[in-house]
């Protein structure tokens, strides 16, 4: 058989979970299935790979790029981006093969396997699980749909090695839930059962093993967000902030990235919750709710602010790295990165950039309206 008759029945296949996963274009970069490189050299210590099926997800979330309502080129859900890139597909021996190269991958220390809301997902993230751990013995995360789980299926994920659970909350308070992801626009998501599967989930995999995904510029206030940083501190979850950005094709396509005066005080307010240095009690706001005063004396502040820390990729950690999950310009392009605007610096900021980051730290002058319209959202089946 000639290359191009084996090309042809190749490309016949179908490339489904758990045979086959997509991956981030930054992994497919890091384990050398892509070109590329990154800006300032950034690494990716956490290879992110993504569920595939040919029906894609039936969750219709209105900000993302996997939903079932968005507009695409293509029905099929292997075509569409993600955060605004691609997604190439490749088959899980290839994955493993990689991911045992010294040469392309001795830096990576964990792999982090994302469900979609299919119930296809559920065996399939198992069976990926336990062959990633027992093939390559990294640090395994699973992000997880709480829609579809429960508590014997978490228990299940973690005996097939997952260590760290990841749960993708994202709106910070119930009505921004219900109107993104939920009955709003007929979705199946629920603000009640993702915390029913976060408090399972501490139980099964105790605290500190347990993340939730927050975007910052869903609509919510700064004292909305730093409400539910420490709603999760307190229960001993740990953050992963994101900057909204909008996914063409989506209902949200128009809508903008929050100001990066707002996204700056989310981070540097996580940080301060969830290391326990401040409480959101003791923090001051003004009648936009936009945050004023964190709370614990300037110059201690000050000082955590030049570590650069806060501001750097909040996510699981490494076998050695306080993070792993880095992933370089998710939430900004590599040119925003580079006038100064990085939302989620996958490496430590220099001093230049501490300098912009104090001072967009107390910068409103873009604030946007909370009563700003966003784009119509799709409800009904078409």
């Amino acid at each position: 058989m000639d290359k191009a008759a084996s090309q042809e029945i190749e490309d016949t296949v179908s490339k489904e979970s758990p045979e086959y996963l997509q991956m981030s274009l930054a992994a497919a970069m890091t384990l050398g299935l892509k070109s590329g490189s990154f800006y300032k050299d950034a690494t990716l210590p956490c290879v992110n790979l993504l569920l595939t099926y040919e029906e894609g997800c039936f969750a219709r979330c209105a900000y993302c790029g996997l939903s079932f309502v968005r507009e695409c080129e293509s029905e099929l859900h292997k075509d569409k981006s993600f955060i605004r890139v691609e997604w190439p597909t490749h088959d899980l021996n290839t994955i493993i093969q990689k991911l045992n190269s010294k040469e392309k991958c001795s830096h990576v220390e964990r792999v982090c396997i994302s469900m979609l809301t299919n119930k296809r997902a559920l065996q399939d993230t198992i069976i990926i699980a336990k062959r990633i751990k027992n093939e390559t013995g990294l640090l395994v995360s699973g992000l997880i749909t709480p829609t579809i789980v429960n508590k014997d299926w978490l228990i299940a994920l973690k005996n097939a090695g997952v260590d760290k659970l990841g749960i993708a909350i994202d709106a910070a308070t119930p009505e921004l839930f219900d109107k993104f992801r939920g009955k709003d626009i007929r979705g199946p998501h629920r603000w009640e059962t993702y915390w029913k599967i976060i408090q399972e989930g501490l139980q099964v995999f105790e605290s500190k093993n347990v993340g939730i995904h927050l975007i910052v510029g869903l609509g919510e206030t700064e004292e909305e967000m730093a409400k539910i940083f420490q709603q999760a501190a307190d229960r001993e979850v740990l953050i992963h902030l994101f900057s909204f950005f909008p996914e063409p094709g989506s209902p949200l396509e128009n809508r903008e990235q929050p100001p990066i005066g707002q996204y700056r005080r989310m981070q540097l307010a996580r940080f301060l919750i969830e290391e326990k240095k401040a409480r959101v009690e003791n923090m001051k706001f003004d009648n936009e709710g936009g945050l004023i005063d964190f709370g614990i004396p300037e110059q201690f502040l000050k000082e955590i602010v030049k570590t650069g820390i806060p501001f750097m990729t909040s996510g699981c950690p490494g076998s050695t790295l306080r993070v792993a999950c880095t992933r370089p310009y998710a939430n900004s392009t590599p040119y925003q990165a580079y006038i100064g605007e990085c939302r989620n610096f996958p490496y430590s900021p220099n001093e230049k950039e501490l300098e912009r980051i104090q001072h967009q730290l107390s910068d409103f002058s873009d604030r946007v309206s909370l009563h700003s319209s966003d784009a119509e959202l799709v409800s009904d089946d078409n």
